[in-house]
């Protein structure tokens, strides 16, 4: 699930109409398209996986890490008594197999359910980093693109950092909090911001 085309269209427009850096920059390189993932804890689990690695060295991990687990990732349970060495023999380091085994032990004990985070979007990055191995940023990632919620901002993002000032003309790269701030009047619609600060980034690099 993903914010809309027209949902991006209408915050995008909505947001600079406020600020006209963001209008040039609107003019400059288009509109985003949607982007989108699955809902659920196997989205998680490929993040996890994919996490400092190459998206062919994730694929191959993954599927390996499905035949080490029985060759059903949403048998959590099972993913639980899968020995670390199993799941580094995949191709995890043993950081990522630690977090792989706590993100399947939330699932299986009942503590952490993908199809019923809290409607609050503080409260399901509360409930999602309380998770050993999922940081706020990952929190914002899985919300933003495999739950659609129109207002959540990865200030963390370095690419989010860099673009927003380079659009406002700002003399060096804000920080995490300062990203924040400056995205504050623009609720709630920030989470089309963030989308369109990557599309930037990615058609400026070309």
């Amino acid at each position: 699930m993903s914010l809309t085309a027209d949902q991006l269209r209408t915050s995008l427009d909505h947001i600079a109409g406020l600020e006209p850096g963001l209008a040039d920059a609107l003019a400059s390189v288009g509109y985003p398209e949607p982007r989108g993932r699955n809902r659920g804890a196997g989205t998680m689990m490929r993040a996890i996986v994919g996490q400092q690695v190459s998206v062919k060295a994730a694929a191959s991990i993954w599927n390996k890490l499905e035949m080490a687990c029985g060759g059903d990732m949403d048998d959590h349970a099972r993913i639980t008594e899968t020995p670390v060495e199993v799941l580094r023999s995949a191709g995890l380091s043993g950081q990522k197999a630690s977090y792989v085994h706590a993100l399947a032990e939330a699932i299986a004990s009942g503590q952490i359910d993908f199809d019923a985070l809290p409607a609050d979007d503080e409260a399901a990055i509360t409930a999602l980093t309380a998770i050993k191995g999922i940081g706020r940023w990952s929190a914002e990632i899985y919300l933003l693109f495999a739950e659609g919620r129109p207002d959540i901002f990865p200030a963390g993002d370095l690419a989010v950092q860099i673009q927003l000032g380079q659009i406002l003309g700002l003399e060096k790269r804000p920080t995490e909090k300062r990203t924040r701030e400056i995205a504050e009047p623009w609720r709630p619609h920030r989470g089309a911001l963030a989308v369109f600060l990557w599309h930037h980034y990615n058609i400026v690099a070309l």
